[in-house]
């Protein structure tokens, strides 16, 4: 396995002086903005330029923390080096800290008496370093087998802690063959999971309001930590209790629209019912978030509920994409033979899978500064991809992750998962029999699932998807080494001796042959497109340029189809054509498949026959999901474009066909697009028809088939129209209540249902006029980044960081952080980026939340589902009004659902989800700062009853952070709490 000709790393030799002289005499690496810290053996504080500091570190190994993001600042790649996040990361696998030194210092019990100062955080390394080999090396440790034989491997492909960590281990012999083997093999090791009968349907006992409430007590008294008294929480959690009492009918589902405050705490809220109805009624509640950032939370959350809801009856359900493959992981791991330096990836690695809970490479237990380490590419690259698994042929099927995640979930009786699986589950349980689906659904951030409804119903002809489908269907097609092996190898057994089935496989690989085949990028761009998919996605392309203004533009480009010119009629009609020569076989092969499982029971194993009814169900999935969609999507064009052509310029009537009651009903859109990434010019082309309301087809095939539904948010409702009126409240805190609930009804799909949907709105427990201020300025010109970068520089200073910097575009981040992060250093206020520090959204928020003072600049992903609680978030600030990007559905939905009165409606909720950061605990104080003074009058509805928005200079907002949050301000004391008493006249 291990190429023993390879040289290892040379690090100091811990004798004669032990591993602490070894490690006392590496010189030890801070970065900052400007340059780095290196604290010399001797003790000595050594600033240097960022430019010496790469060549020091070529020249002597330094101890250092993150290599990678160190390599990156430098222009190095990869620091060499010793990385004490490495050794972290093999010493405690599947444990996260934060990945600085400070995060380090924390795990290993070492104290910093100034955790900022970067002369104590380089003086910590060693400290840090012998305190982890050292927990590793104890006599008692159950791995230090198996950890000594990866650490060889390791070594040999040049891990400069391998060294030191043998020595330390007492490892003076190579391990021989087996031993080495075991200590790689994870699809060894990992449990075997067993089938289990299908579970039999879940009781109907309901759970009414007081029963809620005890339960929500019960799981209160388990958590960790002070209970804060909240009976909005009692109140949310019985009227979510609606949710789960039996339907009335068929297609009747009880519906609740929930709209809980921030620091309701609806996690729990909705959890109480939840868990209680089904433990009563042993039946599954799934549970669906559109972030991994909340999804990651309520996995927290349950976890401290284990000795209420035991863990074997929860599943963090997750797409096949998100786990390690074993087949994948063992031949990357004979692969070390012939590379040995992959071994110091693949053993951090194989320590990470060892020790991981679900296997999970995304959203799990692997720290997502692992993934750097271990490299991006290579780490997901481990993951299933589509195309390649061969289910019940592959040997490490018994210990497969991703089966016994989905087994898991079929007998659990909570399921957390995203809203896009939760509703292809429940979508694809309604259309097979067998496959019972939940009948109680919740979904958190529910005024995201507009938009996973949008992303689940509608259909994307791309090149890149048909280039996947194909490599589905014929497998790897270069000499390149690939587990992709294509239908044919993994159901030719299957089909053997039964003609009809393999005709209609050699008729499905040759109808396949139309679908772009690898290289069909340069192809497109060469000119030399071959097959009618690689013509047609040209064609797209021309057709796109043609009708789009410019051309240049960085950003993805659209076109409406229509008029379309004959050529691209042409090849529209024959790849949809060459989709019905592609359905046609295909169907026959699983129709083949059910009854072969019939015809073979006595030959076929339990393996083979859940092998055949796995690939069966799979093929019929792609035919109805994607290739008939593919087919009738072009085809309606195509006579459409035929109809027009026969009338010429009178657009006014298509003539007497059924296309003229379809384009009446104005249910879909349909673009060209050419998609375009910075710096890599197009990366994709197609067609895509999306429903203008997506809830339509959302309603019938997953709410209409579940018996109770919760659709759950912070901002679920858009109080605009009467708190614009400036109409009282009512007894029931609500003056217009259709105006208030319209937006809810329309994102949640509840419009769709025959009966209305029980609405419930329970109202934040913060104090939000004395709490918080909002401040828009006025003279900082939002289109000149060097403006809004002072902006940023001045307003983070005066708050002393706990700021986070919210973008509406990439580009506008980058442009910022280039100017800001000099400047923040200077004056000691740490700096993180989305899209900057190639660090994932998760862990960048992790780091923001446990460094008080901390600076950290993102978009979406950490707008939403973000939780900071405390005085490490207390200043937001937008860069300016998060505009609808113009967009072809975004026009035709505009047009549906009110003109402006929709964008102000989707932008007063981005502000609410950023507003909505800021205080998570009732003794929380922040700041939100608009930089765009051409912020609407009518978008001052977003913010909180109480909550007056300010205009005013930069000067002043300066000021008024100062004072609210700043060292010298809101941290003193409440004196400058007072909301009647702001520096500027309020709006």
């Amino acid at each position: 396995m291990v190429n023993k000709t390879s040289n290892p790393a040379s690090p100091p030799s811990p004798a004669p002086g032990g591993l602490a002289a070894a490690l006392a005499a590496l010189p030890c690496l801070v970065l900052r903005a400007r340059d780095g810290v290196i604290r010399q053996p001797d003790g000595r504080l050594e600033p240097v330029p960022l430019k010496a500091v790469a060549d020091r570190l070529r020249a002597t190994p330094h101890l250092l923390c993150h290599g990678k993001a160190v390599g990156r600042r430098l222009g190095l790649g990869e620091a060499p080096g010793f990385d004490v996040l490495e050794l972290f990361a093999f010493v405690r696998p599947a444990q996260f800290c934060l990945p600085t030194i400070r995060g380090l210092a924390q795990a290993s019990d070492i104290a910093l008496a100034d955790p900022y100062d970067h002369g104590q955080q380089a003086a910590a390394l060693p400290s840090i370093a012998q305190a982890l080999i050292d927990e590793l090396a104890a006599p008692l440790r159950a791995d230090r087998v198996d950890a000594a034989a990866i650490a060889f491997a390791m070594a040999e492909g040049g891990w400069p802690w391998g060294k030191l960590l043998l020595e330390q281990l007492g490892i003076t012999t190579p391990p021989d063959g087996p031993t080495l083997y075991r200590a790689f093999a994870v699809w060894q090791k990992a449990p075997e999971w067993e089938e289990q009968a299908p579970p039999p349907p879940p009781g109907q006992e309901p759970i009414d309001p007081p029963a809620a409430r005890r339960q929500l007590d019960t799981l209160l008294a388990t958590r960790d930590g002070p209970r804060e008294a909240r009976p909005q929480q009692a109140d949310y959690a019985s009227a979510t209790a609606a949710a789960f009492r039996p339907r009335v009918a068929e297609g009747q589902p009880h519906m609740i629209l929930a709209e809980a405050g921030t620091g309701v705490g609806k996690t729990l809220g909705y959890l109480a019912p939840a868990s209680l109805w089904s433990t009563i009624n042993e039946g599954p509640v799934w549970v669906a978030t559109y972030t991994r950032n909340l999804q990651r939370q309520i996995d927290d959350e349950l976890q401290q509920l284990a000795t209420v809801i035991p863990p074997d009856q929860v599943v963090v359900r997750k797409g096949r994409e998100n786990f390690l493959c074993l087949l994948n992981f063992e031949e990357a791991i004979q692969r070390i033979a012939t590379t040995p330096k992959n071994a110091v990836p693949l053993g951090l690695l194989t320590r990470w899978a060892t020790a991981s809970r679900d296997g999970a490479l995304m959203a799990g237990d692997l720290p997502g500064w692992l993934a750097d380490l271990a490299g991006r590419g290579r780490t997901f690259g481990l993951a299933d991809r589509r195309g390649e698994c061969i289910y019940g042929a592959c040997q490490h099927y018994k210990r497969c992750f991703i089966e016994r995640n989905t087994r898991a979930a079929k007998h659990a009786r909570l399921v957390v998962a995203n809203h896009a699986l939760v509703l292809y589950h429940a979508a694809t349980a309604s259309a097979e029999a067998s496959d019972a689906g939940p009948t109680h659904l919740v979904f958190d951030e529910g005024h995201h699932l507009f938009d996973a409804a949008d992303s689940a119903f509608g259909i994307a002809l791309t090149a890149q998807e048909a280039a996947e489908q194909r490599r589905w269907l014929l497998g790897a097609e270069t000499g390149r080494a690939s587990r992709a092996r294509g239908l044919a190898k993994r159901v030719e057994d299957l089909l053997a001796g039964d003609e009809e089935g393999l005709a209609a496989l050699d008729a499905a690989q040759e109808a396949a042959r139309s679908l772009p085949s690898q290289g069909w990028q340069k192809r497109l761009g060469d000119g030399a497109a071959k097959g009618a998919g690689e013509k047609l996605f040209v064609a797209i392309r021309d057709h796109v340029y043609r009708h789009h203004g410019d051309t240049n533009s960085p950003y993805d480009l659209e076109a409406a189809p229509m008029p379309m010119d004959g050529g691209l009629v042409s090849l529209a009609r024959d790849f949809s054509g060459a989709m019905t020569r592609l359905v046609e076989p295909l169907t026959t092969i699983k129709r083949r498949l059910v009854r072969l499982m019939d015809e073979r029971a006595e030959d076929w194993d339990s393996d083979t026959r859940q092998r055949a009814d796995s690939l069966a169900r799979g093929i019929q999935r792609r035919v109805e999901q994607t290739y008939r969609p593919w087919r009738m999507g072009l085809m309606t064009l195509v006579e459409l474009a035929e109809a027009r052509a026969k009338i010429g310029n009178d657009n006014t009537k298509t003539g007497d066909t059924a296309l003229d009651a379809a384009m009446a009903e104005e249910r879909f859109v349909d673009w060209f697009a050419v998609a375009r990434q910075e710096g890599r010019g197009d990366v994709d082309i197609g067609y895509h028809r999306h429903w203008i309301d997506p809830t339509e087809p959302m309603a019938e095939a997953v709410l209409a088939n579940a018996h109770g539904v919760v659709v759950t948010s912070a901002t679920l409702t858009d109080g605009h129209q009467a708190k614009a009126n400036n109409a009282p409240e009512d007894a029931d805190g609500d003056s217009d209540e259709e105006s208030r609930w319209a937006s809810a009804l329309r994102v949640s799909g509840a419009n769709h249902l025959p009966s209305e949907p029980v609405r419930a709105r329970v109202r934040s427990p913060f104090n939000y006029p004395d709490q918080t201020r909002a401040l828009i300025v006025t003279d900082v010109n939002k289109h000149d980044m060097d403006q809004v970068a002072t902006a940023y520089r001045s307003l983070f200073a005066a708050s002393h960081g706990g700021a986070l910097g919210l973008f509406t575009a990439i580009q506008r981040l980058r442009a910022v952080h280039g100017r800001l992060a000099p400047a923040l250093e200077a004056v000691g206020l740490p700096l993180y980026a989305q899209h900057a520090d190639g660090i994932d959204p998760a862990t960048l928020v992790d780091i923001f939340r446990g460094d008080r003072d901390a600076c950290l600049l993102g978009t979406n992903a950490i707008r939403d589902g973000v939780d900071i609680p405390g005085d490490a978030l207390r200043l937001v600030v937008f860069d300016r009004v998060p505009w609808p990007v113009p967009s072809l559905i975004h026009r035709a939905r505009r047009q549906r659902f009110g003109g402006q009165a929709y964008d102000d409606e989707l932008i007063r909720l981005k502000l609410r989800q950023a507003f909505g950061r800021l205080i998570r605990r009732a003794d929380d104080k922040g700041v939100f700062v608009m930089l765009d003074s051409g912020f609407p009058t009518r978008l001052l509805t977003a913010f909180p009853d109480g909550v007056t928005p300010m205009r005013m200079g930069l000067a002043q907002a300066i000021q008024t952070v100062r004072d609210f949050v700043g060292p010298q301000g809101g941290q003193a004391g409440s004196e400058q709490s007072d909301p009647q008493a702001p520096p500027d006249q309020p709006l």
